[in-house]
């Protein structure tokens, strides 16, 4: 199947459910938006949101975050876990996981670990006053961790939860408060077993969900492919290799790109919508920095010509942009990037700094869309208006979004 970048460009939208953005409804629209494309992912940053705030915004009417806690944390119909990294994915999707969780109980939960003499002190407080975090436990010697030396207590609740012991029981901030598993998951779905007996099965059906994660994706080397435990390159090519064979996946060729890219089979009906379809209404969307759209920014720069590059975590000396900054869709294309900053004392969402695009010609039907994306933007932060932080052209230029800054 042939397609033109503006094809593929509207496929990805239409697949990702930003075009027609905002149309899915409260609580069931972010089930069906996660289902579909199986995780978001989580990060401990909040300028204006954490990311899957930001995520959902433009995809969710009149998005609230408080939808997405009670998902999580209330109706229990999410999950958090590590999938695409740290994210959330749908509480069908646990027994699926059980390979992750018995390689982290073979890392963390040997005899010898440095947390395994205090394991039955912590289950002992927990059963007794349980839901706890961290600060609640005090075995505060330092032990080796994944990332940097922690305390014990930390080390234990995060072990015990990695294999499935714990669940997240709600979240303080980005402070986790574990409870025990049982006590909130269905006991039928605990005790089944993994879907996928084989290995094989399990990277075929990892390669599929990462496909449907993004829309279109290729077989070669990509960060869309992070954190999929035991698959090197020839475990990937060999699950797209048996994937085609079984049509579970469909081959698709985007002019001037030298590698073919492929959709589920699931997504071919969407696809032809898209190809009969004539153009949409162009509207503006904020898109979070780390959203499933951007998780392989190689092929963003392939099919939407736009170069995002998130430079939080680079030295300011070596940033090119800002420390935060979110791209601005318009239609089908990337129009701009802006550096936003939520003060949350004043009640402002603040441009720090705004970039458009080179040759966007912004129109009035344009600065109209972002108006009505940047009233949706301030609904969901809670904001009262916008505050403009700098003194930058591009900015000053901006003063015909205050009819909204008020």
């Amino acid at each position: 199947m042939q397609l033109t970048k503006k094809q593929a460009r509207q496929f990805m939208l239409a697949h990702q459910k930003i075009i027609p953005a905002r149309k899915l409804q409260g609580k069931e629209g972010i089930l069906e938006y996660i289902r579909h494309v199986g995780c978001i992912q989580f990060d401990p940053l909040n300028v204006v949101g954490y990311n899957p705030y930001l995520v959902l915004q433009p995809r969710i009417e009149n998005f609230k975050s408080e939808y997405l806690q009670e998902l999580l944390y209330s109706d229990r119909k999410l999950l958090d876990g590590w999938d695409k990294n740290m994210s959330i994915y749908a509480l069908e999707d646990w027994p699926y996981f059980s390979r992750y969780r018995e390689k982290a109980y073979r890392r963390h939960g040997g005899e010898s670990n440095s947390i395994s003499k205090i394991l039955s002190e912590v289950r002992d407080a927990l059963e007794q006053n349980g839901p706890l975090s961290s600060i609640d436990l005090k075995f505060d010697t330092i032990v080796d961790w994944s990332w940097a030396p922690t305390r014990a207590a930390r080390a234990a609740l995060e072990s015990m939860y990695f294999w499935g012991e714990l669940i997240i029981h709600h979240k303080v901030g980005t402070r986790k408060v574990y409870d025990f598993t049982e006590k909130y998951l269905p006991s039928e779905l605990l005790s089944m077993p993994d879907p996928n007996i084989t290995i094989e099965q399990y990277f075929e059906w990892k390669v599929k969900r990462r496909i449907g994660a993004v829309g279109l994706l290729w077989e070669c080397s990509s960060t869309a492919w992070l954190g999929i435990s035991w698959m090197k390159s020839k475990q990937r090519f060999d699950a797209f290799s048996r994937l085609k064979e079984k049509g579970e996946v469909i081959k698709v060729e985007v002019e001037k790109i030298k590698h073919p890219l492929y959709i589920r089979k699931e997504e071919v009906a969407l696809l032809h919508e898209v190809l009969e379809k004539n153009d949409v209404e162009p509207q503006a969307s904020f898109i979070a920095p780390l959203d499933n759209l951007l998780w392989d920014r190689k092929l963003i720069k392939e099919i939407f010509g736009f170069e995002y590059v998130w430079e939080v975590y680079k030295p300011v000396s070596e940033r090119k942009y800002g420390y935060y900054v979110l791209p601005v869709l318009y239609g089908d294309r990337f129009v701009a990037r802006f550096e936003p900053k939520f003060n949350k004392k004043t009640g402002k969402l603040e441009i720090i700094n705004w970039w458009w695009e080179p040759d966007v010609f912004v129109s009035e039907e344009m600065k109209q869309g972002l108006i009505r994306c940047f009233a949706q933007f301030l609904n969901y932060l809670g904001a009262t208006g916008i505050k403009f932080s700098s003194e930058s052209d591009a900015v000053k230029n901006l003063k015909w979004l205050q009819e909204i800054t008020d």
